[in-house]
């Protein structure tokens, strides 16, 4: 009986991470991000397609850095303070761990629950849904999605 009490309890409150875009924000389940880090140029290749932005090292391994709203049929853009997210794979592809995502801006924490209201406003490609919190809207991005655009794309 306690073991159901404990996963019911987990399972109704969760920890969310609202990472600023450009455009829009993405709400990310914590455990989604394995780490943030300063930006720094990436290695970029010529002829890419615009929201891959290049090859970032972390941790002696070399990573796709993506902008979300470019992939998501917006701009990419780089303006001062932005951030890196490095975010776990979720594709099932045992060579791809990690993928790394152009933030703009400091995330914030969210306790999340069941209960978060869906929001009634158009999604781009790649989100696959939205809530409202607080004073805003945030975007729920399908990653797996984003990390088969760049499969697709033969950037992994």
């Amino acid at each position: 009986m306690s073991q159901a009490v404990a996963t019911q309890n987990s399972a109704s409150s969760l920890t969310g991470l609202l990472l600023p875009l450009a455009d829009r924000t993405l709400l990310l389940p914590n455990v989604a991000v394995a780490e943030m880090i300063a930006y720094r140029a990436p290695q970029a290749t010529p002829g890419m397609p615009a929201w891959f932005l290049g090859q970032i090292a972390w941790r002696d391994l070399n990573l796709p850095l993506l902008s979300f709203e470019a992939a998501s049929d917006g701009q990419p853009q780089i303006r001062s303070g932005v951030r890196v997210a490095v975010l776990n794979a979720l594709g099932g592809r045992p060579q791809v761990k990690f993928i790394a995502l152009l933030v703009q801006g400091i995330p914030r924490s969210l306790k999340l629950d069941e209960h978060l209201p869906r929001a009634d406003v158009p999604l781009a490609p790649l989100e696959l849904e939205a809530v409202s919190f607080g004073d805003g809207v945030a975007k729920i991005p399908d990653l797996v999605a984003l990390e088969q655009k760049l499969a697709d794309a033969g950037l992994i």
